[in-house]
């Protein structure tokens, strides 16, 4: 079929309308293959939202391409072609009515209420913060500290036949040299907040630490014929596959068991349970008061009542190791903890403000501070005074 800019918009609405079949959304993806159809979607997005949102103008094509990934999810291959891939925004319609914002990184879509907002001004009143960022510190079983954002790409240490570097791409890397005799020693990575680090454990195994967390681990990762490791905060697991050396994860209260999958574990002190997602694979919650193994899609929930599980949306439990918060349908106070650690600030509420409130949205963890607080304004729910580095919360 010959392409048109007539078919373009009705397989735009169709998307949108979650009325498109397979046919057509492999269709849709295949205009948006090339740029003039790109650079169309940018003023066909309101029509296709069906709400009163204007696009920002002037755009680049760096930005213009943010948009679309954004609102369509899909990924450019080497050779230029465009592949869809899962959505994980809230429902598509529902984010043109619900947010101020759409935010990755820029302010791209402001949403029309009784008067239009400008961009410039969503700044204003309140004491701007910069996103946390990549960084973290290693201390080596001899009590040395390395600051790895300051440090070198290269090597780092070396321990009991194992190599520790630091990768061009800011990651740490441990690598088994050589068997060596000499007694293995403890390692202990961990973020501040507004910090996050991956490491490469010597089994290919990797780590991506989420802020205000450490991992704890020796050397060779090998104790008793596991592999073992104890973490505090919240981390995401990929695990090397190796049936004869299962993989361990100890927190104060729980162990989690896998011979080799992908899951996250939020272990935080002021988080009322312990949250164990599986994405792939199975793994094995032990606790106090027995234990369950999970399947994918399921999360645990270890808390002194127990272990409960349920059915998730794995994906957007992982919201942050893909530089993202997640907050649709969540405990508006269990977000706020989220956003405190990143941004490396306190959080104070007034009486007024409910136990029972809900957060809602997608952002990005690259956006300031000050216009992630003004998207959570602009529900109408809550108003944020901000003084240095604390947020008063307050019911609007």
């Amino acid at each position: 079929m010959e392409k048109s800019n007539e078919r373009f918009q009705l397989l735009l609405q169709k998307y949108f309308d979650e009325s498109a079949t397979e046919e057509e959304i492999q269709e849709l993806w295949s205009y948006l293959s090339e740029e003039e159809y790109r650079d169309l979607a940018e003023g066909l997005l309101p029509d296709a939202f069906k709400e009163n949102i204007t696009p920002v103008s002037g755009l680049d094509e760096a930005r213009r391409s943010s948009i679309l990934k954004v609102i369509f999810g899909y990924e450019s291959g080497q050779a230029g072609v465009y592949e869809p891939k899962r959505v994980r925004l809230w429902s598509r319609i529902a984010v043109a009515a619900a947010v101020a914002v759409v935010m990755f990184g820029v302010g791209l879509f402001i949403y029309k209420q009784q008067q239009e907002i400008k961009v410039e001004n969503m700044v204003d009143g309140i004491v701007d913060v910069d996103p946390g960022r990549l960084g973290a510190t290693l201390t080596l079983a001899d009590g040395k500290k390395i600051k790895l954002t300051g440090a070198k790409n290269g090597e780092l240490a070396k321990q009991a036949g194992v190599m520790i570097t630091k990768s061009a791409d800011g990651q740490l890397v441990y690598e088994v040299k050589e068997r060596s005799g000499v007694k293995d020693q403890n390692n202990i990575l961990s973020t501040a907040n507004g910090e996050t680090y991956r490491v490469r454990l010597p089994d290919g195994s990797q780590v991506w630490l989420n802020s205000a967390s450490s991992l704890s681990y020796t050397a060779s990762l090998n104790e008793s014929g596991k592999r073992v490791v104890s973490l505090s905060g919240e981390g995401y697991f990929e695990v090397a596959k190796d049936k004869l050396h299962p993989f361990v994860v100890k927190t104060a209260s729980q162990e989690v068991e896998v011979l080799g999958t992908h899951f996250n574990i939020n272990s935080y002190k002021d988080e009322p349970s312990v949250a164990t997602t599986l994405l792939e694979g199975s793994v094995k919650v032990s606790g106090a008061s027995g234990e369950k193994v999970l399947k994918p899609g399921q999360q645990a929930l270890n808390d002194s009542n127990g272990i409960k599980v349920a059915k998730v949306d794995a994906e957007n439990m992982v919201d942050w190791k893909d530089g993202d918060f997640y907050l649709n349908h969540l405990d508006f106070r269990t977000a706020m903890r989220k956003i405190s650690r990143w941004y490396d600030v306190d959080i104070m509420y007034e009486k007024s403000v409910p136990e029972d409130l809900e957060a809602g949205g997608w952002i990005s963890r690259s956006t300031k501070l000050s216009l992630v607080l003004k998207m959570i304004e602009s529900s109408g729910t809550v108003k944020f005074r901000v003084e240095g580095r604390t947020i008063y919360v307050s019911k609007q």
